[in-house]
């Protein structure tokens, strides 16, 4: 059964908090996050993409890197920037996207259930993301980055977290510039923070990694690292824990460096033997299963997997798999997505533009949609204790970096 914890946060004062929410460190390089944050000494990239406050040409995983980040986050906490939490509390936090709203609940953890298995995981970690969010974490002694669970519904539980929604007063409430609602409330009762922790310890079984693997997997090593040095808070990992019946996943789509070598009719040839293939006049966003888009000099085209080229397990059904299989690596020889270097993944929530524009500007030679996977395809994988093809959900959306932190 799941073992969770209220957590003191290290979390912005009311005033600043919407100058501090950022967006997570993953999901933007660094000249993005240079831009993101001109003119924002308070934007929270600055602590944990702190290479934005060094030289254009500063190695990204150097240690300077690392203890700038410490000192950037020193001087938000002396500047009241950001405050300690006096006791320990749970978070209820709500999501409005596009007016679709979602509620998880803010918490650490158990490490000991990251590594005994009742949190599960559907995907592979890179060594080289896990090492630098390792240095990040033992040189700050903080977690910044917030993993997603998901869980399976309970009524219980749902009805707790409502009631107190409806009942007090958040700590935040705004509406940051991408549109995106992000509603905060603290849970300092220790009759409810009792009541949720049993019920999580009687009533779910197992989460599942929704978003941020890496960042599990590095809080666990992180506590490792520590050693006779780690407080009893690096027992614990910065977690928001949403029921399944609120999460919407999009597509995440790929593109490739080069065509291995083919033309693009030498290409589209070898596709025929394992997808119906034909033009389409208008950018494609599959409408269903086994349905994928392809971009390639400047047209669209509609594929469709023919029956009987994959299998119909919880991985071979999988879109994700069809494309590994039947295209990268048949046609591309990309055997491992994770450090094939001529391949790059974009989340769906850039839209179809982005893969034309980065077909079009000649930086990548040819684009693939998909249809999204689904929560009970997450769930049936990684019940099964099989692994997905590397990104293979893009969840939207995302949560905020420095609204909670977690202090190890």
């Amino acid at each position: 059964m799941a073992i969770i914890a209220p957590f003191q946060a290290l979390r912005p004062d009311p005033r600043h908090a919407a100058a501090v929410a950022s967006k997570p460190y993953d999901v933007l390089n660094s000249h993005e996050a240079r831009e993101e944050a001109a003119d924002n000494p308070y934007s929270f990239l600055h602590v944990t993409k702190s290479e934005i406050d060094l030289p254009l040409n500063i190695d990204t995983h150097s240690q300077q890197v690392y203890d700038k980040a410490k000192e950037n986050l020193q001087a938000f906490i002396e500047k009241r920037i950001l405050i300690e939490e006096k006791n320990p509390c749970y978070y209820i936090y709500t999501l409005v996207m596009n007016g679709r709203a979602q509620t998880g609940l803010v918490c650490g953890s158990s490490v000991d259930d990251y590594e005994n298995g009742i949190i599960k995981k559907h995907e592979l970690t890179r060594p080289d993301k896990e090492a630098d969010r390792i240095h990040h974490m033992t040189t700050i002694r903080a977690q910044t980055g917030n993993v997603f669970l998901a869980y399976k519904n309970v009524t219980a539980i749902d009805d707790l977290i409502e009631g107190w929604k409806r009942e007090h007063t958040p700590l935040y409430d705004f509406i940051a510039d991408d549109g995106i609602g992000h509603t905060v409330w603290a849970v300092g009762d220790k009759g409810l923070i009792g009541a949720i922790t049993s019920l999580f310890a009687t009533e779910v079984p197992f989460t599942y990694i929704a978003d941020g693997h890496h960042r599990a997997a590095s809080a666990a090593k992180t506590r490792k690292a520590l050693g006779k040095d780690a407080s009893t808070e690096a027992d614990y990992f910065l977690t928001t824990l949403f029921p399944s019946d609120q999460l919407r996943i999009l597509d995440y789509n790929r593109l490739v460096h080069d065509l291995n070598g083919k033309s693009a009719e030498e290409f589209t040839e070898g596709l025929q033997k394992e997808f119906i293939i034909g033009k389409v006049g208008t950018a494609l966003q599959p409408g269903q299963l086994h349905e994928f888009g392809l971009y390639l000099d400047g047209s669209w085209y509609k594929l469709v997997a023919r029956e009987g080229t994959f299998t119909t397990d919880p991985i071979g059904v999988l879109d994700v798999t069809i494309l590994q299989k039947n295209i990268l690596d048949k046609l591309f020889s990309i055997k491992d997505p994770r450090t094939d270097k001529r391949i790059d993944f974009v989340g769906g929530i850039r839209g179809l533009k982005e893969l034309e524009k980065r077909v079009d500007s000649g930086e990548m030679k040819a684009a693939f949609s998909l249809y999204p996977v689904t929560i009970e395809q997450l769930f049936d994988i990684a019940d099964s204790g099989e692994i997905m093809p590397p990104k293979s959900t893009w969840f939207e959306p995302k949560l905020r970096d420095g609204l909670l932190t977690h202090l190890i």
